[in-house]
């Protein structure tokens, strides 16, 4: 669960970034999109496969030091 502790002097609105942010990075509305429906395991794979093309097309990554 994404907690956010709002300080004293911080207004509402930059609390509300920060909790979306922190949910973003956590995964739960992709989460929740994903299982918002069943999924076949042949859609689930055809998805997966799908996106594996996708992320081969765009190349080589550069290497890391």
């Amino acid at each position: 669960m994404a907690e956010v502790i709002i300080h004293e002097d911080e207004n509402f609105e930059r609390a509300l970034k920060r909790f979306k942010k922190k949910c973003e990075k956590a995964g739960i509305l992709s989460d929740l999109r994903k299982h918002r429906h069943f999924e076949k395991p042949s859609e689930k794979r055809k998805r997966k496969l799908n996106a594996a093309i996708r992320k081969n097309r765009r190349g080589p990554r550069a290497p890391r030091r």
